[in-house]
């Protein structure tokens, strides 16, 4: 009788070879394993009561987990693996990251509500995620309708949720309380909403800058890097604000662009 099982034969013994990587492909990978280090640095922080670092390494995380992709195309190192690091990556610092540094700041005061309300956060960014990687997939859809995310993207709610947060850090008499926590927890499960729901929010990904316009939008971008890093409180408010009040214009845009369209389908249908 045979032996069941074939010999196995080491790589350096015959085997199959394992091929050199470039490290342009590799680079891409790092970045992605950079910010869940990040991402679970801020967890950390969050527990230890250290919430201005925590808070910090959060968006940090946010910030590596935006450009990994990008730098992967400018690199020309896409590949299958870096597509599910980068999914894995998106769940831990967009939802898990997040919930868990404001359910340790606040939302603990409000009992089991304040942690169904990060449960339903973190298990809303997944959902967002999922149905993000399966539209992205999709290539039947006209153009114009992928100018448009379908809900707030995960980055941004990470960025919304944090809210309660900076109102603190900004020492305008905002302090954690049992009320407090229970309006946190209000606002997480409306953001967790709004993450799921199928509102049309536009991206900008195909928007074209007038030649004459790149400078002053250049000198923008720059004034508003640097009040991220003078004021980072008062003006990561005022953005979550103006954010909040770009999703209706973001709508009326869309009906706009779908009737010039002659497009009759719902907006739950759009990506």
């Amino acid at each position: 009788m045979g032996a069941p099982f074939k010999k196995f034969e080491a790589h350096g013994s015959g085997g199959p070879r394992i091929r050199e990587i470039p490290m342009r492909m590799v680079l891409p990978n790092l970045v992605t394993v950079l910010a869940i280090c990040a991402g679970l640095s801020g967890i950390r922080f969050g527990f230890e009561g250290r919430f201005e670092p925590a808070v910090v390494m959060v968006l940090l995380a946010a910030f590596l987990d935006g450009i990994d992709g990008r730098l992967a195309r400018m690199l020309k190192a896409t590949s299958k693996f870096g597509a599910q690091m980068d999914s894995l990556a998106d769940i831990v610092n967009f939802g898990v990251a997040p919930a868990l540094v404001l359910y340790a700041f606040l939302l603990d005061q409000a009992g089991s509500p304040g942690w169904i309300a990060a449960l339903l956060f973190t298990i809303a960014c997944g959902l967002r995620l999922a149905r993000y990687n399966v539209l992205d997939e999709e290539t039947d859809r006209p153009l114009w309708q992928t100018e448009y995310f379908v809900g707030v993207p995960a980055p941004a709610g990470a960025v919304l949720v944090m809210l309660p947060l900076y109102l603190y850090f900004l020492r305008l008499g905002v302090e954690p309380s049992r009320p407090a926590a229970f309006i946190a927890a209000g606002f997480t499960v409306l953001i967790a909403f709004l993450l799921v729901s199928r509102l049309p929010v536009y991206s900008g990904k195909s928007l074209k800058v007038p030649g004459d316009k790149v400078l002053p939008i250049i000198l923008g971008v720059v004034l508003y890097i640097l009040l991220l890093m003078t004021y980072p409180w008062y003006t990561l408010t005022a953005s979550v604000a103006g954010y909040l009040l770009f999703l209706p214009l973001s709508i009326r845009a869309y009906s706009r662009r779908a009737k010039r369209e002659g497009e009759k389908v719902p907006p739950s249908d759009f990506g």
